[in-house]
């Protein structure tokens, strides 16, 4: 199974996995699933940090490059296709992050990995439940 992990999940998995559902937990550490990240998801962890509202033991980037590193994780490119399947995307919020990332795992046939009830309730994009 392909799956995009929604930043939150993503930051989770790395830094406290505790957090997350045991069912996921499960899931996530299977290596017969693909595990994938999107840019704007490094854009958002950007102005987490940028913001106070996170603290990392490393710069940003270097952080970034430490987390996707090794084979675990697939990124997700953002593409002027990935922007039009946006238009097929319904949710409740005018988020533009979640909007994209719920494109990105629309437009590559994967499976959004969130705990966010925003995007739970959304459609147009597949999630893991």
């Amino acid at each position: 199974m392909k799956l995009l992990l929604d930043t939150h999940i993503w930051l989770w998995h790395e830094l406290e996995p505790e957090r997350l559902e045991a069912r996921t937990a499960r899931v996530l550490s299977d290596p017969r699933h693909e595990l994938w990240v999107s840019p704007v998801s490094a854009w958002e962890l950007v102005l987490l940090v940028e913001g106070k509202r996170l603290e990392l033991d490393r710069e940003v980037p270097a952080w970034v490059e430490m987390s996707l590193a090794g084979e675990r994780y697939r990124q997700a490119p953002l593409t002027m296709a990935v922007a039009m399947t946006a238009a097929r995307v319904r949710l409740e919020h005018r988020d533009p992050a979640d909007r994209l990332l719920a494109a990105t795992a629309a437009h590559y046939d994967m499976k959004l990995v969130t705990a966010d009830r925003r995007l739970l309730a959304g459609h147009g994009f597949a999630l893991f439940r």
